[in-house]
């Protein structure tokens, strides 16, 4: 298993939920690949 990091999606975002996977446990993943949809406050 390998640690995904959330990039910040803006310079003043702090934290974000997950909304939804897009993957499933087992799955092979590169990278650029979409993995998950992010929910986060409005950026400002």
């Amino acid at each position: 298993m390998t640690d995904v990091l959330m990039p910040a999606l803006s310079p003043t975002m702090e934290e974000g939920t997950l909304a939804k996977w897009h993957v499933k446990k087992g799955d092979t993943v590169k990278s650029g690949d979409v993995i998950a949809e992010i929910e986060t406050d409005k950026a400002t």
